[in-house]
């Protein structure tokens, strides 16, 4: 089924989209239980859209509990290949400061407790490729869009993944900053991940928010302080995903498509029936 080809996650402060028209929304049953909230499908900019707020509307999940398999996979199942996730993130450079916005091109996962693969049930084992975690064609597609926005925004940068809710230790911070990591959230991961597994691009626009707990010139990061520069950059980025829309190629050319083909370690025929049931809709291509 396809509903919509293109996926927009909003992220803190970003629950919906104005002017998408020809709007229904839709509630997903999954493997993994129930989205974090009901997909939104529409047209906007001529191109139909899934929108799915990532904490649910009115901000009800907290990072660590958010429903990030059954988000993707009910985004698949309606036919979505690309997706755009909205992030925020502190900062551990003095350049990339509160209100700029970064396309990150890795990440490094600090998380604990999350289920970070669809592929965790005993019967199929899934090596995936990761060395780049960001589809690099919507990466830079993001980039375009945000400088035609007239936004501040920073072509690459490590994304350090963190499980929260509880925000960083001085001494973690200023770690992490040691490491050359340029800013640090807690949504990424594993959405980067479970997009590689379900052949789906993915990208982050991540607004600056604070300067995380490093630098001694500012208060430690508080929520309240987030919330703020994050409703200044809500408009921005719905800015760009617009833009981004129009700039987007028809067919995809990146290796995300195929991310599965040299994956998947189990033959087949030892896979189990009810397992490939279950995951036809990712695996199905590859293994009858």
């Amino acid at each position: 089924m396809t509903e919509a080809q293109i996926g927009i996650i909003g992220g803190t402060g970003l629950y919906q989209m104005e002017g998408i028209s020809d709007v229904r929304e839709v509630r997903v049953n999954t493997p993994f239980g129930q989205p974090s909230d009901a997909i939104i499908l529409g047209t906007l900019e001529g191109k139909r859209l899934a929108f799915l707020p990532r904490h649910g509307r009115g901000h009800l999940i907290n990072p660590t509990q958010v429903p990030y398999r059954a988000n993707f996979y009910a985004l698949k199942s309606l036919g979505v290949e690309r997706i755009i996730a909205i992030n925020s993130a502190g900062s551990f450079q003095e350049e990339l400061a509160p209100g700029h916005l970064v396309v990150p091109d890795q990440v490094i996962d600090r998380t604990r407790t999350r289920e970070s693969t669809f592929f965790d049930r005993k019967g199929l084992v899934v090596h995936i490729p990761f060395a780049e975690p960001f589809c690099p064609v919507l990466r830079e597609v993001l980039c375009r869009a945000a400088q035609q926005a007239g936004a501040k925004v920073h072509d690459g940068g490590t994304f350090i993944a963190m499980e929260g809710p509880q925000f960083s230790t001085r001494a973690e911070s200023r770690l992490y900053r040691s490491w050359g990591a340029s800013i640090i959230g807690m949504t990424v991961f594993p959405e980067a991940r479970l997009a590689r597994e379900a052949e789906m691009c993915y990208a982050s626009l991540a607004s600056v928010s604070d300067y995380d707990s490093w630098h001694e010139e500012y208060e430690p990061v508080t929520a309240e302080t987030i919330l703020a520069v994050l409703r200044q950059n809500v408009e921005v980025s719905k800015r760009i995903i617009r833009i981004a829309l129009g700039l987007i190629p028809e067919e995809r050319r990146c290796l995300c498509p195929e991310a599965l083909k040299t994956a998947i370690a189990t033959s087949p025929k030892d896979i189990p029936p009810q397992l490939k049931r279950d995951l036809a809709l990712l695996i199905g291509k590859y293994v009858g």
